[in-house]
């Protein structure tokens, strides 16, 4: 396969009174779809998802990755309540971006986690300008979400569920017992590299040292959801999404197979992909083969 050398930009897209911090890895101009990149969180980084700048390399494709407002190298905005962190906000964020780009008429979305959230939510609304949509490692309903990640943890050897319930039931989930509970479902269900790449070594770092928007919409952690989103749910709404959807999961993703079921049997037109040899990431766990099956997908697009 060629390998394509690509240019990197970076900048801010002004988005109501504040900056949106954007990279675009590859030429614009190019014929293959432009890729938007949505990371996870609610309230992480770009940094973990970086990866998928793999793309530009592989097909010439323009790869946008950015920070969602309230993290990285966005506008921050630590005093906003829950009541401020909303889908439509993050959805109006999106639009605004490839309105900034000037790709609004023409791109494919790559949402991860949260980010297939923010994916499903925009393409249920028939943007005339999505011509291929990505759903990795994401969830249809929270409830199923929730429901499986306690199935996953009680599953976790050496008492872990049992330390996770008492500190949450106590509300002391920055013990460090807590933490360390946190740790092991983390390493078996959410990246299963050994160590962490750096790139989500930052992120995760980065969510430490500011957790507004994953605290206000998610909570503390992964498993344990009690914020804004806790009774979310896309599922009656996916037959709206028109557009060629690929779905991707790893054998051992919080996202299991139960909670990515809805996109394969309601989404119109949709392909998934499992990745057996990894959990939430595949983008790293098993990072070549994932980039080959998302480059595959998106090439046959390339055309509309």
């Amino acid at each position: 396969m060629t390998m394509h050398s690509e240019a990197v930009r970076e900048g801010h897209a002004a988005f109501k009174d504040w900056k949106t911090w954007y990279r675009v890895t590859g030429d614009l101009k190019a014929g293959p779809l432009p890729l938007v990149v949505a990371h996870g969180g609610p309230g992480c980084t770009h940094a973990y998802v970086d990866s998928f700048k793999d793309l530009a390399a592989l097909d010439g494709r323009a790869v946008i990755h950015y920070d969602q407002l309230g993290c990285g190298g966005s506008t921050r905005l630590r005093d906003k309540g829950p009541g401020f962190w909303t889908v439509d906000l993050f959805l109006a964020e999106l639009d605004n971006l490839l309105a900034t780009l000037g790709i609004a008429d023409r791109y494919a979305l790559l949402g991860q986690s949260w980010g297939g959230i923010l994916g499903a939510e925009h393409a249920v609304r028939r943007p005339a300008g999505l011509k291929a949509l990505v759903l990795a490692d994401s969830l249809a309903s929270m409830q199923t979400w929730v429901a499986e990640a306690n199935r996953l943890r009680k599953a976790l050897p050496g008492g872990i569920h049992e330390v996770l319930l008492k500190h949450e039931t106590a509300g002391t989930m920055t013990d460090p017992e807590y933490l360390a509970a946190t740790d092991v479902f983390y390493r078996q269900h959410v990246c299963r590299c050994d160590p962490w790449p750096a790139e989500v070594q930052r992120t995760f770092d980065a969510m430490a040292e500011d957790p507004t928007v994953y605290a206000a919409m998610n909570g503390p952690t992964e498993f344990h959801v009690i914020g804004t989103l806790k009774d979310w749910t896309i599922e009656d709404r996916l037959p709206l999404i028109q557009v060629p959807t690929l779905v991707i999961s790893g054998r051992h993703d919080e996202a299991t197979p139960e909670v990515v079921r809805p996109f394969v049997e309601r989404i119109p037109d949709n392909r998934w992909i499992l990745f057996e040899n990894s959990s939430h990431m595949p983008h790293y766990e098993e990072r070549a083969a994932c980039m080959e099956a998302v480059s595959h997908y998106l090439r046959g697009r390339d055309a509309a």
